[in-house]
């Protein structure tokens, strides 16, 4: 279990106790109140958060790109959708699997979960029922695959912070403007130079902080710039140096993400990725060469972010990929017809 309660009581955002995925405590602030998580270790997945108090970042299509490419190299993968008003990963993998069914073809495709917002009358009732949500997701999942990716909200929400608070892996996409350093960082209107963290820095600061303390343990944080202009804007050396600069003061890593380009968009309303073969499953398509840098983008971001991708994965990738291979080719009968007796 996730949790576990006495019979007489029900858990407050004051005391919270998560029993699952590792064994620590992780308390932060909501208001004045404390939510205190203890997690078990040993043999369970690796969990990858991609968050963002920013909309409009692309966290969904980094989100999509890092199931598939793990499912595409043989890792058992389940993905939680987390903000249950705009659905988007949702709606990605059920027209993923509503293409696969239109092509009669087989599309790789995740255990996925929705945990929806409680919106009842009060805030401690409402934490508490998505606490318990978020425990029989967890539960349904944690030892049956090897990694969990899990897609945020674009605000500060109760479930957005229990996802944090479990995370391995933190990745948060942003886009190369000003408006989306904001969520991380102050800057100095003249010198353009970083003058303290913002709201999100602090709140995955703190996270972080609490949790070395207890086990040890650091949570990866890697930024990623991500649906970069092929032009690029004016002030892309300044953003950049001011990243970097965040970047040794807040711990966390900078990536390259994805260029803005339409295959990235194009590809959502049948679930497809840029890693999937398109000449095989969208009809009268060429892909251009577009779509190949975008992969190249893709996988260039999956070795950045040195996954524990263990190698009994790759083996049944490799299985399946050649399993599918020679179900496509006619069957050779000839040696069975020369051993009939005549």
């Amino acid at each position: 279990m996730f949790f576990q309660l006495t019979a007489d009581r029900v858990p407050s955002p004051e005391q919270v106790v998560l029993a699952s995925w590792r064994r620590w405590q992780l308390p932060f602030m909501r208001g004045a109140a404390m939510l205190n998580a203890t997690v078990k270790s040993g043999g369970l997945p690796h969990v990858i958060v991609v968050g963002n108090e920013k909309g409009g970042s692309g966290k969904t299509t980094i989100a999509m790109h890092i199931a598939v490419a793990l499912m595409k190299s043989g890792q058992r993968l389940a993905t939680i959708d987390l903000d249950s008003r705009q659905r988007t990963l949702t709606h990605y993998i059920e027209n993923r699997r509503a293409w696969a069914r239109r092509r009669h073809v087989d599309l790789e495709l995740p255990t996925h979960l929705t945990i929806a917002y409680a919106e009842g009358a009060r805030v401690d009732e409402n934490e508490a029922a998505e606490f318990a949500d978020f425990d029989k997701a967890v539960a349904a999942i944690e030892h049956r695959h090897d990694f969990v990716v899990i897609d945020t909200p674009p605000h500060d929400s109760y479930l957005m912070r229990l996802a944090h608070s479990v995370t391995d892996t933190l990745v948060t996409p942003l886009n190369d403007s000003f408006l989306d350093l904001d969520v991380l960082a102050k800057i100095d209107p003249v010198t353009f130079a970083v003058t303290g963290a913002s709201h999100y820095a602090e709140l995955v600061r703190e996270l972080r902080r609490h949790r070395r303390s207890v086990d040890g343990d650091l949570t990866d944080w890697v930024v990623v710039r991500n649906r970069i202009s092929p032009s690029g804007p004016s002030t892309k050396p300044v953003l950049c140096d001011s990243l970097q600069e965040l970047a040794l003061d807040a711990g966390f890593r900078v990536a390259t993400g994805f260029h803005e380009r339409p295959v990235y968009r194009d590809l959502f309303p049948r679930g497809l990725t840029a890693l999937d073969a398109l000449c095989d499953l969208v009809p009268a398509i060429d892909p251009d060469s577009s779509h190949s840098i975008a992969r190249r983008e893709v996988h260039a971001l999956l070795e950045v972010l040195k996954l524990p991708i263990d190698d009994r994965g790759r083996r049944r990738a490799a299985a399946r990929a050649e399993w599918f291979a020679a179900r496509a080719q006619p069957l050779d009968t000839a040696d069975i017809l020369a051993e009939l007796p005549r």
